[in-house]
């Protein structure tokens, strides 16, 4: 008779602002990890609004929320408001201190950071935002998803899946892994190349930089010097 898979607590955060896909890509294939438990973490029980326009339900509070065995930061233009909430920072903290693996999906490595679990750590985050790590104390690395001991961090948006499945893989092994992609039919062949600076146009990174992200990107700095 088999024995059940352990059970493995995983924790996201939220907040205002969080990018969805950041959150709902990787909670999708985390929760078909056997023995997965899931929960959304935020300041209250109040809705919370994304940057899509619509709103997610946290499953506890902070004061109520389980040890995480997995911990997970989001990103999204949120970050910059929730780097100078206290209550925000301890709770990241106060969870990373118990978990076995302290992980964050795009911008979500700053709050990491913010919280002191970068400190000397290869760490990686949206590609528009790399030049800002070391002003956490991380070394930025290169790659979709990076591990340095038990802190994992991925790039932008949809690096989260590939988080997710690294994460998998590590805990119920490559077969594991390999099953929950076929099950959710992650088979990339996006309609165009170029999801990173180092295959996309440079004429386009630089419009995208300046229509979007230099401004984004100060408001970040901004937040970190604060």
């Amino acid at each position: 008779m088999t024995e059940p898979a352990p059970e493995t607590t995983i924790v996201f955060l939220l907040f205002p602002g969080i990018t969805q896909l950041d959150f709902t890509a990787p909670a999708q294939a985390l929760c078909r990890m056997p023995g997965a438990r899931l929960a959304g973490a935020a300041a209250s029980l109040d809705p919370i609004a994304t940057d899509s326009g619509f709103s997610i339900l946290p499953t506890h509070d902070f004061a109520d929320c389980p040890q995480a065995d997995i911990l997970c930061i989001p990103g999204g233009h949120g970050v910059a408001d929730a780097l100078g909430d206290a209550a925000t920072i301890d709770f990241i903290a106060r969870q990373a201190a118990g978990a076995a693996w302290v992980t964050s999906v795009c911008t979500g490595a700053f709050l990491l950071g913010r919280a002191g679990l970068l400190d000397g750590k290869r760490a990686t985050t949206h590609w528009a935002y790399t030049h800002l790590l070391p002003r956490v104390g991380a070394v930025p690395a290169p790659g979709r998803v990076v591990e340095d001991g038990r802190i994992v961090t991925c790039g932008g948006v949809t690096s989260g899946l590939d988080f997710a499945l690294t994460l998998i893989a590590r805990l119920s092994g490559d077969r594991a892994a390999q099953a929950i992609q076929l099950a959710i039919e992650y088979d990339p062949a996006p309609p165009f190349p170029g999801g990173h600076p180092d295959h996309a146009p440079e004429a386009m990174t630089a419009s995208l930089k300046a229509r979007v992200y230099d401004a984004a990107a100060a408001r970040m700095e901004a937040a970190l010097k604060a």
